[in-house]
C-alpha cells in the first residue's frame, strides 16, 4: 500500500472513530437519565444550602423524568462533599450544590484544597443568591450602621461580631466592614451559625452578618433588629432594611450564592440536558415561591457566563480572605 493510501485509510479510520464517538455521545444524551440522580449537599441537613437543594431537586425531577436524591456529605467547610463530586464519574448522575464557600472562598482559605473549583467542575446552573443582613439584638443601643461605626472607632471601645466559623461569608463580611469604616472589631467564630445568632440575641456579641431565612423569624418576633443589607440592592426578603452602601459604606456588595455543578468531564450533551431541566425548574412558580421564602433571589445566567462569574468571585473573596488572615491547613 502506498504512503498516500495509508494516509487516506488512517484519515478514514479517524473520521469513522469520531463519527462513532459523536453517535455514542448523542445516544448517551438521548438516553440520559435512566436512573435517579444524586445531588450532593456539602453541608448538613437543615442548613440553608440543604433546604435550597431540596427545593431545586424536586423541581429538577419532573423535567428529567427521574428522582433527584439528596445526599448530605458535610465536613471541612463543604470540602468533603465537593471533592466527592469532583472525583465522581462524569456521567451526569452525581452533581453538587456548590456555594460561595465551596467554590470561591475555599480556593484561598485552604492551603491544600483537594479540588480545583474551576478546573474540576462544569457549571450547570446558577441557583440564586441571598444578601446577608447585619443584625443586632433588639435591645441594642445601635440603631444604624453609622452608630456601629461610631462605637467601633471610639477610643477604648471594642465591638465584637460572630460568625459560623473562620473564613465563612459572615466572617469576611465583618472584615470588609472593619476595613471600610475602621475601628476595633473583634471576630468571634462559632462552630455553627445557630449558636452565633443566639449569642447576638443574648448580647454576648454585638452583631452578625447572616442569611435572611435564619434571621427574619427573630426580627419578626422582636428578638433581633436588622441594621443593613450586604448587597448592592436591598434584599427582597427585607425590603425595608437599607443597604450598607445607602448608609455611606462605600463599595460593599457581598452575597452568598448557590450553583449546581457536575464533574468537569461530563459530556456536553448531558450538561445541556441538565441545564435545560434546571432552566425549567427555576422557571417553575412553585419553585420560585419556595426559594423566595428562603430569601433566595434569582439571576438569569447563560452557561458561558457561569465560568467567568466563578473566576471573578474567587478573586474578590481572595482579597478578603488574605485581609482577614483566615487560613485552614
Amino acid at each position: 500500500m502506498t504512503s498516500g493510501s495509508s494516509r487516506s485509510a488512517l484519515a478514514a479510520g479517524l473520521l469513522a472513530a469520531v463519527g462513532f464517538g459523536l453517535s455514542a455521545l448523542a445516544a448517551q444524551a438521548q438516553d440520559y437519565p435512566q436512573r435517579p440522580i444524586k445531588l450532593v449537599v456539602p453541608f448538613g441537613p437543615g442548613t440553608t444550602t440543604d433546604i435550597i437543594s431540596r427545593v431545586i431537586a424536586e423541581g429538577l425531577s419532573k423535567p428529567l423524568g427521574q428522582s433527584v436524591v439528596i445526599e448530605n456529605r458535610a465536613g471541612a467547610g463543604g470540602v468533603i462533599g465537593s471533592d466527592l463530586v469532583a472525583k465522581s464519574a462524569a456521567d451526569g448522575y452525581t452533581i453538587v450544590m456548590g456555594t460561595v464557600g465551596t467554590h470561591a472562598i475555599n480556593a484561598t482559605l485552604f492551603k491544600k484544597l483537594p479540588y480545583d473549583p474551576l478546573k474540576d467542575f462544569a457549571p450547570v446552573a446558577f441557583a440564586g443568591y441571598t444578601p446577608t443582613l447585619l443584625v443586632v439584638a433588639a435591645n441594642s443601643p445601635l440603631q444604624s450602621v453609622k452608630d456601629l461605626a461610631a462605637q467601633a472607632t471610639q477610643p477604648g471601645s471594642k465591638v465584637s461580631y460572630s460568625s459560623a466559623g473562620n473564613g465563612t461569608s459572615g466572617h469576611l463580611a465583618g472584615e470588609l466592614l472593619k476595613a471600610r469604616v475602621g475601628g476595633d472589631m473583634v471576630h468571634v467564630p462559632y462552630k455553627e451559625g445557630g449558636q452565633a445568632l443566639t449569642d447576638v440575641m443574648g448580647g454576648q456579641v454585638q452583631f452578625m452578618f447572616y442569611h435572611p431565612a435564619a434571621v427574619m423569624p427573630h426580627i419578626k418576633s422582636g428578638k433581633l433588629r436588622a441594621l443593613g443589607a450586604s448587597s448592592a440592592k436591598r434584599s427582597a426578603a427585607a425590603p425595608d432594611v437599607p443597604t450598607l452602601v445607602e448608609q455611606g459604606v462605600p463599595d460593599f456588595d457581598l452575597v452568598a450564592w448557590f450553583m449546581l455543578y457536575a464533574p468537569a468531564a461530563t459530556p456536553a450533551a448531558v450538561l445541556a440536558r441538565l441545564r435545560d431541566a434546571a432552566a425549567q425548574a427555576m422557571a417553575n412558580p412553585e419553585v420560585i415561591a419556595k426559594l423566595g421564602v428562603q430569601g433566595l433571589e434569582l439571576r438569569n445566567m447563560k452557561p458561558d457566563e457561569l465560568g467567568s462569574f466563578g473566576r471573578t468571585e474567587i478573586t474578590k473573596w481572595a482579597d478578603l480572605v488574605k485581609r482577614s488572615g483566615a487560613q485552614v491547613d
